[in-house]
């Protein structure tokens, strides 16, 4: 029995790393646990109200990082891009208006939550061009790159072509490096359904390795198809185009609202996050990210993780459900996880080579609050490998205030951690403590 005991407590040991057990917080990881759906006739609403920043508050790094505020006074930046010459690209966008996604005593009751929650401002509609890092850690300056745009989103640079994601079209500028501005009108590549629902109106955009694809996100444009199958035409997706013919088709299916998109070092693979749906509990559905799968569906709406059915979709299609991917990693109850970038610079530990940011905007139908936070998530031969770890925290006040909420995070070209804070009105900059003294 000895001899037993000592051989299998030697397989163990001799395990690598990531066969061991790991523990992983509720509705995160590669095997969240799903409760039994927890239907309600009043469904859950606690939108956390927002008390922006003083001039001397901010999010909390772990030891040994700092963060300063790279820009301040913005007007509800989402979304971040690094141009190759380190100039940052903010998108100050917000909602188009969609007259008939507030309809009704439910449409009416979210409209002023949102207004709570700091979400129902009018739409800046421009691209702000930030450059250089000053002794306070700040910006240099800033310019208006883009103006007079359509909800902006997504940002992408294939060669001399800026594209933007704009909530109804993908649109082509000439790039100038060093330029502060763009004033010559965009060329539409591709439209993109939007409409006077329009309920997820954000659409990312990103470019392939080899320059040759755009891949572009379209969320629902509904919770759970409420709206029916036919306002979902072309939504729930992602889009390939193909830059040398303007050919466009569905690369991914049942992606209820995707958001973040980046290629993970190793295997060059495409990854996303996803915002799934509500109204089935606190810890249902959790987001997720995934890789994503030329010609995959993700469930939506029918079911999700896989086949976990949702009774509430009428008529169902079990042929659907029955090839439903599973998603890679859960990433929580109503987090509402958009940003995702992988860490390829040099500036961080390398604890952080080739892990994964993800912003967290933060809940609003759950009760604790879950998300308002970036977390980083390590991978290993192209694959998570660990439980989430908090990186950027504090955006929550003790009694359910929201100072932030993080959106889009990006890698600067320093190698410091860039995140849009749309309630914030900042972009944050984290850098380890020893770069951040250096730079001043």
């Amino acid at each position: 029995m000895r001899q037993h005991t000592a051989r299998f407590l030697f397989a163990i040991a001799c395990l690598p790393p990531l066969a061991m057990a790991q523990s992983y917080p509720t509705g995160y990881g590669p095997n969240p646990a799903l409760p039994e759906p927890d239907r309600k006739l009043i469904p859950t609403l606690n939108v956390a109200p927002t008390e922006p920043w003083t001039a001397q508050q901010q999010p909390s790094a772990p030891p040994g990082f700092s963060v300063t505020a790279y820009a301040r006074g913005l007007d509800h930046p989402r979304w971040l891009y690094t141009l190759p010459n380190g100039d940052v690209l903010v998108a100050e966008t917000n909602a188009p208006p969609k007259p008939d996604d507030s309809k009704g005593i439910k449409g009416m009751v979210m409209k002023f939550e949102m207004k709570k929650a700091g979400a129902e401002t009018p739409s800046a509609n421009r691209i702000t061009l930030l450059r250089g890092l000053d002794a306070k850690g700040m910006a240099q300056s800033r310019s208006v790159y883009l103006a007079g745009l359509n909800s902006p989103f997504g940002m992408a640079l294939v060669g001399k072509d800026l594209y933007v994601a704009d909530t109804d079209a993908v649109l082509r500028f000439p790039y100038q490096e060093g330029a502060t501005s763009i004033t010559t009108p965009g060329v539409k590549v591709m439209d993109l359904p939007a409409g006077t629902i329009n309920h997820h109106w954000t659409k990312n955009v990103i470019a392939s390795p080899d320059g040759k694809y755009l891949y572009v996100t379209v969320g629902s444009n509904s919770n759970v198809a409420e709206n029916g199958m036919e306002a979902e035409n072309g939504r729930a997706a992602i889009w390939q185009l193909d830059l040398a013919s303007g050919k466009s088709r569905l690369y991914a299916t049942g992606l209820r609202n995707p958001n973040g998109m980046d290629w993970e070092p190793q295997t060059n693979t495409l990854w996303t996050t996803v915002n799934e749906r509500d109204e089935l509990g606190n810890d249902l559905v959790p987001d997720y990210m995934t890789s994503v799968k030329d010609g995959g569906f993700y469930g939506w709406p029918y079911s999700y993780y896989g086949q976990h059915v949702d009774s509430r979709v009428k008529p169902q299609k079990p042929e659907l459900v029955a090839k439903a991917l599973v998603p890679d990693y859960a990433l929580g109850g109503h987090t509402a996880s958009l940003g995702l970038t992988f860490y390829d610079g040099k500036l961080f530990p390398q604890s952080y080579q080739g892990g994964v940011f993800i912003g967290q905007h933060g809940s609003w139908n759950r009760k604790p609050h879950s998300g308002y936070k970036v977390v980083f998530i390590p991978f290993s031969g192209g694959k998570p490998s660990g439980p989430p770890q908090d990186f950027l925290a504090g955006f929550l006040t003790r009694d359910g205030k929201a100072q932030g909420r993080p959106v889009g995070v990006v890698v600067d070209g320093q190698g410091a951690l860039l995140v849009a804070d749309d309630v914030g009105n900042v972009v944050w900059r984290v850098a380890p403590s020893s770069a951040q003294s250096a730079s001043r």
